[in-house]
């Protein structure tokens, strides 16, 4: 269906139509009304034969119609202003005045245009849009330097979605809009398709901030496989998706940037091709290298490289950085994700645990005003929930809280053997939980955490203490055999840190590898591989030593209010459209 503004589009070029004499003009009107008559009714989100067929015929006349033009995509365009400045400037200028001009003052703009109407014979109105902001353009022919007959060749072409430059002079309307009056229009860059009818709520920016909830149902294109296949068409389209996968993204990078760099951390970087897939326990990618012949990983963790730093006397360092785990795609989970690592040399568990907590709880007060933010955590047809981010955050003993709340007797010690992982089977079994093969000791504790411990932590949560077998690269527990001071930060359910002491004892480093060898061979290739190398590093010394890894892509869920992943990434991984799934039988 038409929107209001291109149906009183269309019937005022026919009315011009009517009052013309000159052919040319005559004609020209004719070749714009026809024009619109196709994009009045522009596509169908879902592909169907007919949309498909109008946006190829609207594409063949945008080609037809800029073939006939000298240069239709400039080299360069000059802006003595951004648009929110030019409105910031003016409206504060021209506060409480209508229908004044500033005829001696020159400025030019360079944006998108998103509305188009016109008023009268030669007289034509342009939503200018650029960067979050807006401003109207007033294009009449008397202020015009072209001719009326190039005048209304150039604006009977302009399309939704060209991008534009305008010089002229800024004013207010009679209405006491905020304009430029133009005396240049040129486009930059004509749309070739049709764009999508605009949501009119959903075209003055947003009011939309983080902390707060949102409903992409409201927005102008909806169809989550086009925003997610194609975000430039989702960044154009609906304003709130600029705040959330650009603005807030970077306003939460930023901000542990400066909390680290005020605490004397050095942000580093590691390779991303690694000889061996370690600090961390997932499936990798694999490459190639043709001129060595060797067979290379795309890097899962940088944490063997961060800690051999520290080795090498760099105290306090951080990373933030892509990984790359050949895992599952779900609401959670994207092969290609973005952690930040840090580690301090001097620190243990405690410390590094309170500094996870001042910098989430810093960050959720700085962006949102508040320790509180609300989350669609149960769907967007059901109420937002509250989560609340004030500091101290809970913690729980996972051994003992699962004892307790399964009625289980674990012992940390005995965790190695196979009697302890039978009791674990029987456990997952009496309880429903499922526990895909390879039924390792590690896997199965792994899902009765879920089941029971996860399921508390919708404010963050620190669970604490993980036994040894479940953390290869973390030290033992000072007073508790069998167990790891090791924590991870549960919000909303799921995991978004992972810290403990570093295991700095290079002989017991290489018993946990080798203890992880025997998960491998069961056929959990998901288990740690034996890094020789950095073993090797630890026998020059590591002094005690925190580290902290932080999920960036899921602390964006939380503070977007994005109950999937794909929200938050500017280009998600998705499968080529047409191909099916492979799955292994």
């Amino acid at each position: 269906m038409a929107s209001e503004e291109s149906t009183l589009h269309l019937e005022e070029l026919r009315r011009l139509r009517s009052m013309a004499q000159h052919p040319r003009i005559i004609n020209l009107l004719s070749s714009e009304i026809s024009s619109l008559e196709q994009d009045q009714s522009p596509p169908p989100q879902e592909a169907t034969p007919a949309a498909e067929e109008a946006n190829q015929k609207y594409y063949e006349n945008r080609l037809n119609y800029i073939g006939t033009l000298d240069n239709p995509y400039p080299h360069e365009s000059s802006v003595s202003r951004t648009i929110s400045e030019y409105v910031k400037e003016y409206e504060g200028l021209l506060k409480d005045q209508r229908g004044v001009h500033l005829e001696d003052i020159t400025e030019s703009l360079a944006g998108m245009v998103m509305k188009q109407r016109s008023s009268g014979p030669g007289c034509f109105f342009y939503d200018l849009c650029g960067n979050g902001a807006r401003v109207q353009i007033y294009a009449s022919a008397s202020n015009s330097e072209l001719d009326e007959s190039e005048f209304l060749r150039v604006h009977s072409n302009v399309k939704r979605g060209d991008i534009v430059n305008v010089t002229g002079f800024p004013g207010k309307t009679k209405s006491g809009q905020i304009s430029i009056f133009a005396r240049s229009f040129v486009v930059l860059a004509p749309c070739l398709h049709m764009m999508p009818v605009v949501n009119p709520m959903k075209t003055e920016g947003t009011d939309w901030s983080p902390g707060r909830p949102r409903n992409p149902e409201t927005y102008s294109l909806k169809d989550q496989e086009t925003r997610y296949r194609k975000r430039h068409l989702d960044l154009r389209i609906n304003p709130d998706v600029e705040h959330i996968v650009i603005h807030t993204r970077s306003e939460i990078t930023f901000y542990i940037r400066r909390f680290l760099h005020n605490r004397q951390f050095r942000e580093v970087e590691t390779p991303i091709l690694n000889t061996v897939a370690g600090g961390a326990t997932a499936r990798p990618f694999i490459t190639k290298h043709n001129e060595l012949n060797m067979q290379l990983y795309m890097r899962i963790a940088p944490e063997l490289y961060l800690k051999q730093l520290v080795v090498g006397g760099i105290e306090r360092v951080f990373e933030i950085s892509k990984q790359f785990r050949n895992e599952g795609i779900d609401l959670t989970h994207n092969p290609e994700f973005t952690t930040c690592e840090f580690y301090q040399a001097y620190a243990d568990y405690t410390r590094m645990m309170e500094l996870t907590e001042e910098m989430l709880s810093g960050m959720v007060k700085e962006l949102t005003g508040g320790y509180k933010i609300m989350y669609h955590s149960n769907g967007l047809d059901q109420d937002p929930i509250e989560i609340d981010f004030t500091p101290p955050f809970r913690r729980i003993d996972m051994i003992e809280e699962l004892n307790n709340l399964a009625n289980l007797n674990i012992n940390p010690e005995d965790l190695f053997s196979e009697e302890a992982n039978n009791e674990l089977k029987i456990a997952c079994s009496m309880y429903g939980i499922q526990c895909p093969p390879p039924e390792t000791t590690t896997r199965l504790l792994d899902k009765l955490v879920g089941h029971f411990l996860e399921e508390q932590c919708v404010n963050p949560t620190f669970i604490i203490n993980h036994p040894e077998i479940m953390s290869p690269l973390a030290k033992w527990h000072r007073s508790r055999p069998g167990l790891t001071e090791r924590f991870e930060l549960f919000v909303n359910k799921h995991e978004l840190c992972n810290g403990y002491t570093e295991l700095n004892n290079p002989i017991v480093q290489r018993q946990r590898f080798a203890n992880q060898l025997k998960d491998r061979q069961s056929g959990d290739d998901e288990a740690m591989p034996l890094d020789e190398g950095f073993c090797r590093a630890l026998e020059y010394g590591l002094p005690p030593t925190g580290g902290v890894g932080i999920g960036i892509d899921r602390l964006c869920m939380l503070l977007t209010d994005s109950l999937n992943i794909k929200e938050v990434i500017p280009f998600p991984t998705m499968k080529p459209q047409d191909q099916p799934s492979a799955r292994p039988s």
